[in-house]
This record gives C-alpha cells, sequence and structure tokens, in this order.
C-alpha cells in the first residue's frame, strides 16, 4: 500500500503541474483577448487566428485543469444520498464509481478522442476560417486531459481503498456548490 501511495502523490503532482499552465492560460488568454480587442477598436483590424488561440486555451485550461479540480473534490457530482452517509459510506460510494464508471469511461474517451487526434494531425488539418490556425494542437487536449484525469482517478482510487484499509485518514467532506 506504501508504494501505492507513493504513486498516488506522484499522479496528484503531475496533475498540479498541468494545473499551473492551466492558470498561465488564463492569463495568456485574457492578454490575447484585450490585445487582439484593441487592435480591432484601434487599428480596424483583426485575424480569426487570435479568436482561434484564445479557444485553444481555454480546451487547454479546461482539460488540463480537470484533473486537479478532482483531486481537489471539487468537481460537480449528483448529491442524491452522498451528502446523507456516513464517510465510510462515502469512500465506497467513491470507490465503487471509480471502479466502475470513471476509470473505464475516462478509458474509452482517451482512446477515443486519440484517434480524433490523429487523424487531424496526419492529415495536417487547418481551421476552414480565413487565416485560421492547424487544428491538431486543440485536439491535443481531448486525449491529453482525458488521460491526465484517468490518472487521477487512479490516485483517487488509491487514496480511497487506503482509506478504506486504515491507511490513512481521509476527509469526504463535499460542499454544495451555492445555487
Amino acid at each position: 500500500m506504501k508504494l501505492l501511495l507513493k504513486l498516488s502523490q506522484l499522479i496528484d503532482g503531475l496533475s498540479a503541474a498541468f494545473a499551473v499552465i492551466a492558470n498561465w492560460l488564463v492569463l495568456l488568454a485574457v492578454l490575447i483577448s484585450a490585445g487582439n480587442a484593441t487592435i480591432r477598436y484601434m487599428f480596424n483590424s483583426s485575424s480569426n487566428a487570435w479568436l482561434e488561440i484564445q479557444w485553444y486555451m481555454f480546451g487547454g485550461m479546461v482539460f488540463l485543469g480537470a484533473a486537479y479540480t478532482l483531486k481537489l473534490n471539487e468537481h460537480v457530482r449528483v448529491d442524491l444520498i452522498y451528502s446523507n452517509v456516513s464517510d465510510r459510506a462515502r469512500l465506497w460510494i467513491d470507490t465503487i464509481g471509480y471502479t466502475v464508471f470513471f476509470l473505464p469511461i475516462m478509458a474509452l474517451l482517451c482512446y477515443l478522442s486519440f484517434a480524433f487526434f490523429w487523424s487531424s494531425f496526419v492529415s495536417k488539418e487547418l481551421s476552414m476560417n480565413a487565416g485560421g490556425l492547424i487544428l491538431w494542437p486543440a485536439k491535443a487536449m481531448l486525449p491529453l486531459g482525458f488521460a491526465i484525469l484517468f490518472l487521477q482517478g487512479v490516485s483517487e482510487l488509491i487514496k480511497r481503498v487506503a482509506a478504506l484499509s486504515g491507511y490513512i485518514a481521509m476527509d469526504t467532506h463535499y460542499e454544495k456548490p451555492v445555487q
């Protein structure tokens, strides 16, 4: 179990590193958006590439930051019974959910999205917009993001099993989003 928990820590660190990239993409997207708007209104000039790069960055923000959001237990969940059961029951719900639903679905999405990305990469697919960019970098965010999410799901499963086995204590509290 100690080896698995060490693996979990490594995966958590990987997710945190990708989250830093996602955070920087937020700043870059804001700067590019402001610069594009300034150039458009001051010089009556613009390019579709500036708009598309913002979409690429948005994809990076979402897909590169999703695993860290999972690590922080901040993903939106359907909370029908979770908040009304014991900590041990929550650990079991999470363990079953990761094993039966989350990991198989992430593996499938990673597999399917890789083919989507690879087709774009080998064909050197370009945006149909005038002045548009190559598309494969944006499409690469899909399999990369799903792969990181899969790994973080493995990390979360390891932590739940360790908590159920008594190796670690784990806070299972989930704060519902303010409505």
